[in-house]
């Protein structure tokens, strides 16, 4: 079983920043692509940026420009940088590695970090 873990949430005034971290015990070999994704209270839960093991990334039009994401293949982690943080970011958000394995795509996914946007 793939362990993954997020730190970095917390409670962060509106146009501040914040650094969500996420580590994972699978083997870096086996690692496709890795994201953050997020669920606010009613809503269903959405992509906020991928980034394959090659580099490509893909962001959310909602956090286009304010979110960076990043990836250390060496130490099997993915960093999510998310500035100018406003109101409407603030949910659970979890980050999901997805594996290719014989073929198949799995995901794993932790338990999530709160993030919470508010003056």
């Amino acid at each position: 079983q793939v362990q993954v873990v997020e730190s970095g949430g917390g409670l962060v005034q509106p146009g501040g920043s914040l650094r969500l971290s996420c580590t994972n015990s699978a083997s870096s070999s086996s690692i496709y692509v890795m994201g953050w994704y997020r669920q606010a209270p009613g809503k269903q839960r959405e992509l906020v940026a991928l980034i394959t093991k090659g580099g490509t990334t893909t962001y959310a039009d909602a956090v286009k420009g304010r979110c960076t994401i990043s990836t250390d293949n060496a130490k099997n982690m993915v960093d999510l940088q998310m500035n100018s943080l406003k109101p409407e970011d603030t949910a659970l958000y979890y980050c999901k590695v997805q594996l290719l394995r014989s073929g198949y795509l799995i995901d794993y996914w932790g338990q999530g970090t709160q993030v919470t946007v508010s003056s």
